[in-house]
């Protein structure tokens, strides 16, 4: 949808986001999300609702109409789309371009952004593997499963990390941990969760729980 502030598109991708695409949400929760007063939520929320991109009953939460919930995923298909270039086409690291992208996502042009997708082979995931909705507003995401419950000797392959901060991708990069890395979970302490992996090459990694838990993975 044109025509829209750059904070309206960050709030919509919010309450997407949130929502998990469906479910209702909570004044207070946007603002965590959002970092601001309730206040300010509101006076947002009034904005979206005369524009017809939310619907917000008292004591039922806010959810997105469906021009809302097309204009959400249409933000989240620009940023996903200019991480995708300025990765494969400009050399950036995986961890760097989040920030820029969250800048670029917001230019308006469904032509600029019908050529991108084009330009870069109609690309099914972003750099993190988190899965790019094609213009209809339609995903293509294919079975995965977490590496913490992923089953112990049996080929695995990353396909999504679900936490996208520059700390924890960096970790990975050290770890050798990446998109499309081939591992096997060898071992599991019920003490804790924790686990150690076999990567290819026959390195073996020690990882917590919590790195688990925001790794998805396949079985090959």
């Amino acid at each position: 949808m044109e025509g829209l502030h750059r904070g309206e598109e960050n709030y919509l991708k919010a309450i997407y986001k949130l929502s998990n695409g469906a479910d209702p949400v909570a004044t207070r929760a946007i603002a965590q999300e959002m970092e601001t007063k309730d206040s300010s939520v509101t006076d947002m929320l009034k904005r979206l609702a005369k524009k017809e991109l939310i619907t917000h009953k008292k004591y039922y939460g806010i959810n997105l109409t469906e021009t809302g919930r097309l204009a959400a995923l249409t933000v989240i298909r620009r940023h996903r789309l200019w991480e995708v270039f300025l990765v494969d086409k400009l050399a950036f690291s995986w961890d760097k371009v989040h920030d820029l992208a969250e800048q670029l996502e917001h230019i308006q042009s469904p032509e600029l952004l019908n050529r991108l997708d084009e330009f870069l082979g109609f690309p099914a995931v972003d750099p993190h593997g988190d899965p790019i909705p094609d213009k209809h507003g339609k995903f293509n995401i294919k079975p995965q499963e977490l590496l913490a419950e992923a089953p112990l000797s049996e080929p695995l392959r990353i396909v999504r990390v679900t936490d996208d901060s520059s700390d924890f991708l960096q970790y990975l990069d050290a770890s050798g941990l990446r998109i499309g890395t081939q591992l096997e979970v060898k071992s599991k302490l019920s003490y804790d969760q924790s686990m150690t992996l076999s990567l290819e090459g026959g390195k073996e990694l020690h990882i917590s729980e919590k790195v688990s838990k925001q790794i998805l993975v396949v079985e090959l």
